[in-house]
């Protein structure tokens, strides 16, 4: 399954923690204050911009921080600063409330097989657990007949968004509102897995029993692990 493609953060925390630590001038636990207070700040400053930058849907791994964490404690000083952090990772939705902050306002696609046409037409999407020689979408009406049917071809293994045009296999344009759809998908004479996926626009964040909540716009509240693709 493809997840969202996202860019890694400039320097991991272990090679930039070597970086602020060099040039702050500290080389053992008896250097001065000021060099661990300002090694102590860049360290924190650069924590934060990593976890805004991660992934949303691959969030920091607290163990891979923890260890790097581990190798400032031999600094005096910085205890603290290991204990407070450390506490803030056995948070399991710390670092990932911070880097999902960056979803709000954007559209993506998450399981779902509802379709809301506007005047320029509607984009759905389908997700393959392989490659296929042949996929079909399946639009329908409020009553479950197919009005349009989509020939998307051979796909690869993936997220594919697709938009229809709002019109009908007689070519006639459907009017707006709500509809819902289907899809098939076959490699030679074998069916292929595919999920259908709907389209929504990010409209805030909330926490659940599961964890982060995604609000999506036309289709409610989304755990934020069942993103597919953020568009």
């Amino acid at each position: 399954m493809r997840r969202v493609a996202m860019p890694d953060a400039t320097l991991t925390l272990d090679k930039a923690l070597q970086v602020l630590q060099d040039k702050a001038g500290i080389t053992s636990a008896g250097n001065t204050r000021n060099a661990i207070s300002q090694t102590e700040d860049r360290f924190l400053r650069l924590l934060t911009a990593q976890m805004q930058a991660q992934n949303p849907l691959s969030p920091l791994d607290n163990a891979q921080v923890t260890t790097q964490l581990a190798q400032i404690s031999t600094v005096n000083g910085i205890d603290q600063l290991n204990n407070t952090l450390l506490a803030l990772l056995n948070s399991n939705n710390i670092t990932q409330a911070l880097a999902a902050s960056n979803v709000v306002g954007r559209n993506v696609l998450v399981p779902g097989d509802q379709i809301t046409l506007g005047e320029g037409g509607a984009r759905l999407g389908v997700e393959l657990a392989g490659p296929a020689d042949r996929v079909t979408v399946s639009i329908k009406d409020s009553t479950g007949r197919v009005i349009r049917t989509l020939e998307l071809g051979a796909q690869d293994e993936g997220v594919l968004p697709v938009d229809w045009d709002g019109l009908t296999d007689a070519g006639a344009t459907a009017a707006p509102g709500e509809y819902t759809f289907s899809v098939s998908a076959t490699r030679g004479s074998e069916s292929v897995e595919a999920i259908t996926l709907a389209f929504g626009k990010v409209e805030g964040l909330t926490y659940g029993a599961t964890g982060l909540i995604a609000i999506i716009a036309g289709l409610g509240r989304v755990s934020l692990d069942e993103l597919r693709e953020i568009l």
